[in-house]
């Protein structure tokens, strides 16, 4: 057999079993697009529109001891609208072994780039008149080695007992920073469909 021979009976059969891989793989997707619930690769499931979790203690030179906690969504399906936010946040404040906390049901959450502000009504505390009230907070996830920030609607009246007729997705400035070493906030920016 010559040199010339020998090529063209390789080249044959290499295109022979390459034709055949493929056909088998042809054949492999389609019987599992035959069979109900199978699935050539797994769906990926959507980004949620938006969020803000983690905890942090605020920093003031007086030692207070203040932390704030976040689990707040907006489910991708819910895109285009913040009202249908869900999820709970909590805080407190603590000096000298006086204070109080509250715990708020979700009912806005607004996100644009590392900026989030969430809204709740307080469903338990054991400060008095807080219960019922609409408390806003509004974070800034400033990323790892820098201190986020934070605010909240009762800056200005001192209390959130005291905070009446706030609407949903209002909050203040973040004025605050948190304690050193103690900011986890993440925000996932919301993206709305314009």
């Amino acid at each position: 057999m010559n040199r010339r021979t020998k090529h063209t009976r390789a080249a044959v059969l290499g295109a022979a079993l390459l034709l055949i891989a493929g056909a088998a793989s042809a054949a492999g997707a389609s019987a599992s697009e035959d069979r109900p619930g199978a699935s050539a690769a797994p769906a990926e499931r959507p980004r949620e529109a938006a969020a803000l979790t983690g905890t942090a203690k605020l920093y003031r030179s007086a030692g207070d001891d203040i932390t704030f906690t976040f689990d707040a969504h907006l489910a991708a399906k819910d895109r285009g609208n913040p009202l249908e936010a869900t999820g709970t946040f909590a805080f407190s404040h603590y000096l000298n072994g006086e204070g109080a906390r509250a715990e708020a049901r979700v009912d806005c959450l607004l996100t644009g780039g590392k900026v989030a502000v969430v809204t709740g009504v307080i469903t338990s505390s054991d400060l008095p008149g807080a219960k019922g009230r609409r408390v806003g907070i509004t974070v800034h996830d400033r990323g790892p080695g820098h201190r986020d920030r934070l605010g909240y609607s009762w800056a200005a009246t001192g209390s959130p007992a005291e905070t009446k007729g706030l609407p949903k997705c209002v909050g203040s400035a973040p004025f605050e920073r948190v304690r050193r070493g103690t900011g986890d906030f993440t925000v996932v920016p919301w993206q709305p469909e314009l």
